[in-house]
């Protein structure tokens, strides 16, 4: 009987029809109901004998693939494939498949709702509140203020959608769309990466981490923002350095920003950053809406099915 290992957790809560559909046409499953990740040893002995996987956090690397003697494709519960050793998959014939589109509006939503929570001080003046203080502090209107995209995918046009409906401008970055096409489809007007930096009050991150774009945000590009700018990452934490947006956030180079994302999750308790007034960190959860999760169930299972049923 073939076998399917699924590890996203969120299958155990909303996937039980999936789940059941796949028993149905004989598979084996596999689910995650611990409520936590896999640790590396759980998922490498969970994957040594399944045909296919489901695959949320879990690191696919080498070691992985080739003690996987059955496997035959992996369906991504999401978009992104950085955890995944695509190199020696292709080489070991290793189908890989991508939920695309399946929470691009939850991340839309989240990168946008950042735009709010920074430009009216949310965060600050809640926990004054709490702390007995009665503050008032002038906040922004994102009526009129440049949304200065960087990565034109699915996501990116739909913070682009969603900021032009509150009245923002929208300049984009993005070496691999047409500018004819996102300016007369979308209303965008791409610019080179530079002139998105110095013109966008808000910097906002949609682009895949790649080995060309590790830190791409850093001294340099941080210098390049206006000093009343933000910047909001919800797409991977290493595309920031860190470090470097640390002493940009504490030498007033940008006004604030806010991150879904980190280059080590969870950070340490001590880190620098969630020291900072000017920092937002949530805990990756752009994509967790039942909304988000309901399509990504639907759409990596019949990725999957797909691949193994060829």
């Amino acid at each position: 009987m073939a076998k399917i290992l699924i590890t996203p957790r969120s299958f155990s809560r909303y996937g039980a029809k999936a789940i059941e559909g796949m028993k149905s046409k004989g598979y084996e499953v596999i689910v995650n109901t611990t409520g936590k990740p896999y640790s590396y040893e759980e998922f490498y002995e969970l994957s040594s004998d399944v045909d296919g996987i489901i695959l949320g956090v879990d690191t696919v690397d080498a070691h992985v693939l080739t003690g996987a003697k059955n496997l035959k494709g992996i369906s991504r519960f999401g978009v992104g494939i950085d955890n995944i050793d695509v190199e020696t998959a292709n080489r070991l014939g290793i189908k890989i498949a991508r939920a695309v589109g399946s929470n691009c509006t939850s991340v839309a939503e989240l990168a946008v709702a950042f735009f709010f929570t920074l430009a009216r001080n949310i965060i600050i003046n809640v926990n004054e509140v709490k702390a007995g203080k009665w503050n008032k502090s002038s906040g922004l209107e994102l009526k009129n203020k440049t949304v200065g995209v960087l990565g034109l995918g699915a996501i990116g046009k739909e913070v682009s959608r969603i900021s032009q409906g509150i009245g923002m401008r929208v300049i984009g970055y993005d070496p691999f769309v047409s500018k004819e096409d996102m300016k007369e489809k979308y209303n965008i007007e791409m610019k080179c990466f530079e002139e998105v930096l110095k013109e966008s009050d808000f910097v906002t991150l949609h682009i895949p981490l790649t080995e060309e774009n590790n830190g791409l945000m850093n001294k340099a590009a941080l210098g390049l923002m206006k000093s009343t700018a933000y910047l909001i990452n919800t797409a991977r934490g290493g595309l920031i350095n860190e470090e470097d947006l640390y002493d940009a956030l504490t030498n007033n180079v940008i006004a604030g920003a806010a991150a879904d994302v980190f280059s080590k999750e969870p950070p340490s308790k001590d880190e620098k950053l969630l020291g900072l007034d000017n920092f937002i960190l949530c805990s990756h959860i752009a994509s967790l809406t039942v909304n988000a999760e309901m399509n990504a169930i639907d759409l990596a299972t019949h990725n999957l099915l797909k691949i193994l049923e060829k």
